[in-house]
């Protein structure tokens, strides 16, 4: 907008606008968070933090490559939470009857002064069809444990191992290492970071990183 010339804009009233152009959407959702100890003593174990360097190498090859501005490493705890947003929207999809598509994250990864780890999971929709209560009954304690395990489960064994496990970001430079379109990616509207900074390697054990897993058996 800022870019458009003068002659080209138009106003929204004759006068002093009273009212913005807005949509009001409806929707249903479920928060969780991460016990902040637990997450604090994952990233301080060797395995891990030997992970993280092969990461952050790739995500400086990727904008290098690219020609774009040095950037900050977004955190292992943020790729952690991500990965885990990604395998229970799969999960949630199968059980609530909401597409994959159709149910949006939120990811909550700081570390610092006010650390926080947690993942909003939602639907949103101009209509009523937004909240149905599909994903919230999931939300109850009876039911979200085993959708978790479920999920965490089926994040172990992907239909593309071992070369799924098995991939190298540096090498062509991506920003992302275990993880492929058979486990971990999302629709282009449920992914917040367009399927970039997912690792299954980091969420549980693989077939060629059994270590560093936050919820490794």
């Amino acid at each position: 907008m800022l870019d458009t010339p003068d002659r080209r804009r138009a106003p929204l009233t004759h006068g002093k606008p009273t009212w913005l152009p807005c949509a009001e959407m409806r929707g249903e959702g479920i928060f969780l968070r991460v016990d902040e100890e637990s997450v604090v003593e994952w990233e301080h174990r060797p395995e891990v933090k030997q992970r993280e360097q092969l990461l952050i190498r790739a995500h400086d090859l990727w904008r290098a490559q690219r020609k774009l501005a040095p950037e900050q490493w977004p955190g292992l705890r943020y790729v952690l939470l991500h990965t885990f947003a990604h395998v229970l929207i799969r999960e949630l999809a199968l059980e609530c009857g909401y597409s994959a598509a159709g149910i949006g994250e939120r990811v909550y990864a700081w570390a610092g002064d006010t650390p926080t780890a947690g993942v909003l999971l939602y639907t949103a929709a101009p209509d009523s069809e937004g909240t149905l209560g599909g994903l919230v009954s999931l939300g109850r304690t009876d039911r979200l444990g085993q959708l978790v395990e479920r999920a965490l489960d089926a994040a172990r064994l992907c239909s593309s191992d071992p070369l799924c496990a098995e991939h190298d970001p540096t090498v062509h430079a991506r920003l992302s290492a275990a993880a492929c379109h058979a486990c971990l990616f999302a629709a282009e509207t449920s992914c917040e970071r367009g399927n970039h900074y997912l690792d299954r390697a980091l969420l549980v054990d693989t077939l060629t990183d059994p270590g560093s897993g936050f919820f490794a058996r």
